[in-house]
C-alpha cells in the first residue's frame, strides 16, 4: 500500500513538473507574413523512424535534402537531390558544417538511452540552434511529444501514470529542456507534439493544434503523418512560435 501511495505521489509531482517546465502557451499567434518556401532542408535525426519519413516526403515535395546521420553506411535512402552527412549532434563542429547553405531545419532527434540521466536532446538542440544562428537559418520544426507543458496528460492514462514517469522519466525531462531552449531562441520555431508513434501508413488526415489528445485513452499517429504535418509547417505560419499536438 505504501509503495502504491509513493508511486501515486511521485507520478503527480512528476506530471506537474513536466507541465511547468515544458512550453505552456495555449494557442499560436498566427503571422500574416508571407512564408518563403525553403529550397534546402536539413533533417536532424534522419535515420530514425520519423526522420526517414521526413527525408522521403521532403524529396517527394521537391526539396533538396541534407540528411544528418551518425552512420551513413546504414542510411539506405538514395536520391539525386539528397546529400547524406555524417555527424553527431553533440559535436558542435559537425552540426555547424552541416548547417551551411540550409534554409530550414526539421528536427526529429531521438535516442534509446532511456534508463539513465541524459542531455542528448537538449545539448544536441543547443548545438543546432547555435549553428542556425551562425548561418542565418530562419526556421526550425521540431518533434517533441504530447505529455509536456500544456499537453501533460494528453497521451492517455497509460502513458501519464506508467510509461512517462516510470519508464521514460529521463527522456521526457530532457525533452522539457529541449523545448525550453527552442522557445527561448530567436528562430522561427514550431514544436510538434505527436501521440504514440506507429509505423502505419500516411492517412493525410489527423487532428492538430492545442487541446489535441485524450486524458483517458492512448492517442496514436503514424510517423508518416507526423512527417507530413512537420513538412507543412515549413510553409505555414498557423503554429509559428507555438506548440501543436497531432494525433488521429
Amino acid at each position: 500500500m505504501r509503495i502504491l501511495l509513493f508511486l501515486a505521489i511521485y507520478t503527480i509531482i512528476f506530471s506537474v513538473t513536466l507541465a511547468r517546465s515544458g512550453f505552456r502557451k495555449a494557442a499560436a499567434t498566427p503571422s500574416k507574413a508571407e512564408v518563403r518556401r525553403p529550397g534546402r532542408v536539413l533533417v536532424i535525426g534522419a535515420a530514425g523512424g520519423t526522420g526517414q519519413q521526413l527525408v522521403t516526403q521532403a524529396l517527394e515535395r521537391g526539396y533538396s535534402v541534407t540528411a544528418f546521420v551518425r552512420d551513413p553506411a546504414k542510411f539506405l535512402i538514395q536520391n539525386p537531390h539528397l546529400q547524406v552527412i555524417k555527424g553527431d549532434v553533440l559535436d558542435a563542429a559537425s552540426v555547424n558544417a552541416a548547417m551551411a547553405g540550409q534554409d530550414a531545419v526539421l528536427c526529429a532527434l531521438g535516442h534509446r538511452q532511456y534508463f539513465r540521466p541524459t542531455r542528448i536532446l537538449s545539448e544536441g538542440t543547443r548545438n543546432i540552434l547555435l549553428a542556425m544562428e551562425a548561418h542565418n537559418v530562419p526556421r526550425m520544426v521540431c518533434e517533441t511529444s504530447l505529455g509536456i507543458g500544456d499537453s501533460v496528460g494528453r497521451l492517455g492514462l497509460y502513458y501519464t501514470l506508467f510509461v512517462i514517469p516510470l519508464v521514460l522519466p529521463f527522456y521526457f525531462w530532457d525533452k522539457t529542456r529541449q523545448e525550453q531552449l527552442i522557445t527561448a531562441s530567436a528562430v522561427e520555431w514550431i514544436l510538434v507534439r505527436p501521440g504514440q508513434l506507429t509505423n502505419g501508413e500516411k492517412r493525410g488526415t489527423y487532428k492538430h493544434g492545442s487541446g489535441v489528445g485524450s486524458f483517458i485513452w492512448t492517442v496514436r499517429i503514424s510517423r508518416a503523418d507526423v512527417a507530413d504535418f512537420m513538412l507543412n509547417q515549413l510553409t505555414e505560419n498557423s503554429h509559428l512560435r507555438s506548440s501543436a499536438g497531432v494525433c488521429w
